[in-house]
């Protein structure tokens, strides 16, 4: 668990998310399971999102929650704050008209990713606050993916992108 700070980020990947309003205990899990997997820096936990320890979350966390750094805030917007008097850049997974392609974006290091509600998305608040919007592109009838499918998703690419910035990419 993370304290009222930015964690400690010594051998982790300098990036963080920040979990706005996520209503499902299993997405919120899965978002501890991805996190351990990309060895993000650290999860802020926000406003409605369920926080360890409760075993709905371990079904999908399988332990994560005990290896991935994290911290609670009721209110998403001073978290968001918090990170921004600090330096960190904000960077919103959203689909908004000013949203550009994920993969045809930059993200600096250090950074904060932010996904939101499974319906209403990230805040309108959140998303004043933000340094970039970007969106996963559909292809398909469907206009958007699970919110915890979509973190996997951008925390992947963000990671291949660490690791070749740092000269550790494996490919």
């Amino acid at each position: 668990m993370m304290n009222d700070s930015i964690p400690s980020l010594a051998g982790r990947m300098p990036v963080m998310a920040l979990l706005d309003n996520i209503r499902s205990v299993w997405n919120v899990g899965s978002m501890f399971r991805t996190a351990d997997a990309v060895n993000l820096g650290g999860l802020y936990l926000c406003g409605m999102t369920a926080t360890p320890p409760r075993p709905d979350i371990e079904k999908t966390a399988l332990g994560a929650t005990r290896t991935v750094p994290w911290d609670y805030w009721a209110d998403p917007v001073a978290a968001a704050r918090h990170l921004r008097e600090r330096g960190i850049p904000l960077i919103a997974l959203e689909q908004t008209p000013d949203a550009n392609p994920w993969d045809s974006c930059d993200f600096p290091f250090p950074h904060c990713f932010i996904v939101g509600h499974e319906v209403r998305g990230v805040s309108a608040e959140l998303l004043e606050l933000t340094d970039r919007v970007v969106e996963i592109p559909m292809a398909g009838m469907k206009q958007s993916l699970n919110v915890a499918v979509s973190f996997g998703i951008l925390a992947f690419e963000i990671r291949r992108r660490y690791l070749r910035s740092t000269g550790a990419d494996r490919t």
